[in-house]
């Protein structure tokens, strides 16, 4: 049982999660482009939601980025440049460890601003409050298997997350096999994170995938209201 259950968790799983993620994605922007942002309460404890917007989003993508490097770069790269499997990870968990800290900090400032202040609960929807306490979970976890990770520090065990990684995307049948005996905290992890892949195209996190960049060649300005003379 433990078996089929690590196979469909982390063999099966994933390839439902994105495919959710992207054919989800697409739906939710062809149906309802109207709703494919994130909504704001800017004008509501502005200090308190800069402060922990920008510790959350700075920790966010730090760890995404440093997640898609880590996992999906060939080994040979890092043979390469030099890097060797315990520098690899001891710079992962340092690197991610940091991000992670401002990550869960910004996630503590928003939640406190979204549960206690009556305004912005009355303008939040379920949707944000469920996200934003799923984001901190996940950020706890990802602390979490430092420790854990700390307890390898020869690299070994975070070559079986690269594996499980590579293995996905090039269609290894076997690839759930890798982390098969991996602590229950990774594998937490990584289920709630192919979760968080599932609800994505559900809820505000859209936004991420609409970053404004044509405004920086647009030309001219926009028009928001036409000058109508006396007569008219």
């Amino acid at each position: 049982m433990a078996e089929f259950l690590n196979a469909f968790l982390f063999g099966i799983y994933p390839y439902i999660a994105l495919s959710v993620l992207a054919v989800g994605s697409v739906i939710r922007y062809d149906r309802d482009p109207y709703t494919w942002k994130a909504g704001s309460t800017q004008l509501l404890r502005r200090k308190q939601l800069m402060w922990g917007s920008v510790l959350f989003h700075v920790g966010m993508l730090a760890i995404f980025f440093g997640h898609l490097v880590g996992l999906l770069t060939p080994l040979w790269v890092w043979e390469v440049v030099g890097l060797s499997h315990s520098a690899k990870q001891l710079t992962a968990m340092i690197a991610g460890g940091i991000a992670g800290v401002s990550g869960i900090i910004g996630a503590t400032l928003l939640i406190h601003r979204r549960f206690f202040d009556a305004r912005v609960r009355a303008a939040s929807n379920f949707a944000d409050n469920a996200i934003i306490l799923i984001l901190w979970l996940q950020l706890a976890l990802g602390l979490s298997t430092i420790v854990v990770s700390a307890q390898h520090l020869d690299g070994e065990e975070m070559l079986k997350f690269v594996a499980w990684a590579q293995g996905i995307f090039t269609l290894n049948p076997d690839a759930a096999g890798y982390i098969a005996n991996v602590a229950p905290v990774f594998k937490a992890h990584i289920f709630l994170g192919l979760t968080i892949f599932i609800i994505f195209p559900f809820t505000r996190l859209v936004h991420m995938l609409s970053a404004p960049v044509r405004y920086i060649w647009r030309s001219g300005y926009q028009i928001v209201r036409t000058r109508r003379g006396p007569a008219e």
